[in-house]
């Protein structure tokens, strides 16, 4: 088994409510010097198996396709334990 990770975020030019909600919030419970919040989601897979080529691509189409709006978000996917036969 292997666990491979999607992390989905907006693109930077699109603006994050929840994020700046977050960075305004900050400084009001004694948290200073963070400059941008940018908010986001993160998928952890259980893979059976080893994570080859054909894995990953498939979960890149998986994460292209279902886990992200690729208009505002981008999405990144790199595999984290086990099993490692390519990585990403």
């Amino acid at each position: 088994m292997a666990r491979v990770v999607v992390d989905v975020m907006l693109k930077p030019e699109i603006l994050d409510p929840q994020g700046q909600a977050v960075h305004r919030a900050l400084p009001r419970l004694g948290f200073e010097g963070i400059s941008d919040v940018r908010q986001g989601k993160r998928f952890e897979l259980e893979v059976e198996g080893p994570v080859d080529d054909a894995a990953l691509a498939r979960i890149r189409e998986m994460a292209e396709t279902f886990l992200a709006n690729t208009v505002i978000e981008d999405f990144t996917v790199k595999i984290e334990d086990a099993d490692v036969k390519a990585e990403s």
